[in-house]
């Protein structure tokens, strides 16, 4: 539950999520918008709009919005795109606490939407998610992440400005934990890893121990850092990240589009997954509490540790990423986990997936190449829990 239910703080305005008094303005204003229109008959192609929008109007609150419009659409969209979605360690979330839930990343909208649906499920308290502004190309999808629980990572700021940016959303984060009493929500690096090889960030814990306090560590420990690991089966984007990199290959200086962006967000929510798996860790504190080291960056690198290690330890493994991994290592080595049925469908599946690359003039060896990377990708959550372990 939160702490409290007093508007935001100004200062914090910029960034923030909308609070419930901004509601029925904030929703007046999509509804009328064409871009939101387009967009809500684009995923939901039988809806009847002026009752869709009837229902919206009628939402007062973030908690209504959450629960009875993102609750459904999300149970729709599992539904719809994958073979069930799954989650444990719920157990690890206490009754009256605040977390910093940080999870690979491995799509651009339903990282967090999923994890929340989990906590619908359990009746656990709803997190805030954090989203780059790099992602919101149009006022009214700011306005709609803004009404779904999101605060504003500022990417595109200038160098001089970097560091209060980075204070300001540091500074957001703590105020969220320690005065709301509301979970956030935060991916381990800035992108999702292409090639599914999950890292955190140095910036990004150093960010979040920026907040005025005693120290870095202090700072952290008030952050009540907790890694998630994601698991989806099938990743819809996988053929464009194997696009971008075949890219990438022929043009080192190659740069993905604001159309890129919103087509990868596009197919993420719309296409299938297979099965999906959130393992919610422990809190790192113990851990890092127990750390002897003070100095900054020995807190800030025992912290990606312990979260990188909580991440590895906790992916759902599949048959497919068994299969990859035996084919980059030219091996057997885990052959017992998988049938020649499950080889025969994954061979199916990433031919598909390659067919529907619109790159002109490819030739076997590229085709070869974005074949290799994709098996990189689905290979490399078993590589890295195999070093985890």
């Amino acid at each position: 539950m939160a702490k409290m239910t007093e508007p935001i703080p100004e200062i914090f305005k910029d960034i923030a999520p909308y609070d419930d008094d901004q509601f029925s303005e904030k929703i007046a204003s999509l509804v009328r918008e064409p871009g939101f229109e387009h967009a809500v008959r684009y995923v939901l192609p039988a809806v009847d709009y002026d009752q869709f929008c009837k229902n919206l109007l009628s939402v007062k609150t973030r908690d209504d919005f959450q629960y009875n419009v993102m609750g459904p659409f999300l149970e729709m969209l599992v539904s719809n795109t994958t073979s069930g979605l799954s989650c444990d360690g719920l157990e690890n979330i206490q009754p009256g606490r605040a977390y910093t839930f940080i999870t690979n990343h491995r799509d651009i909208v339903l990282d967090a939407s999923f994890l929340n649906l989990c906590f619908i499920r359990s009746k656990k308290p709803l997190t805030q998610v954090a989203i780059g502004n790099n992602l919101l190309i149009f006022d009214w999808i700011t306005d709609l992440v803004k009404l779904n629980r999101s605060f504003i990572v500022k990417r595109d700021v200038r160098l001089v400005d970097a560091l209060n940016a980075a204070r300001h959303l540091s500074d957001y984060i703590h105020y969220a934990i320690g005065s709301r009493g509301e979970s956030v929500w935060i991916a381990q690096r800035e992108g999702r890893a292409k090639d599914s090889n999950d890292v955190t960030q140095e910036s990004l814990i150093k960010m979040i121990g920026l907040a005025p306090g005693d120290s870095t560590k202090q700072n952290l420990l008030d952050a009540a850092l907790t890694p998630v690991a994601i698991s989806y089966e099938y990743d819809p984007n996988d053929y464009l990240k194997a696009r971008e990199f075949l890219l990438k290959h022929r043009d080192p200086d190659f740069k993905k589009s604001q159309r890129d962006d919103l087509f990868s967000m596009e197919t993420g929510i719309l296409k299938y997954k297979g099965r999906v798996h959130f393992h919610i860790g422990s809190c790192i504190n113990p851990a890092l509490q127990a750390f002897p080291g003070e100095a900054r960056n020995e807190v800030v690198k025992e912290s990606c540790r312990l979260i990188d290690s909580a991440i590895h330890h906790g992916y759902k493994i599949f048959p497919c990423n068994y299969i990859a991994y035996d084919e980059v290592e030219g091996s057997r080595r885990f052959i017992g986990k998988y049938s020649d049925r499950d080889v025969f469908e994954f061979d199916h599946y990433i031919d598909n997936q390659l067919d529907k690359v619109d790159v002109p003039d490819i030739t076997p060896d590229e085709r070869q190449y974005m074949r290799r990377m994709m098996l990189v990708m689905y290979s490399n959550p078993l590589r890295n829990q195999l070093s985890a372990q």
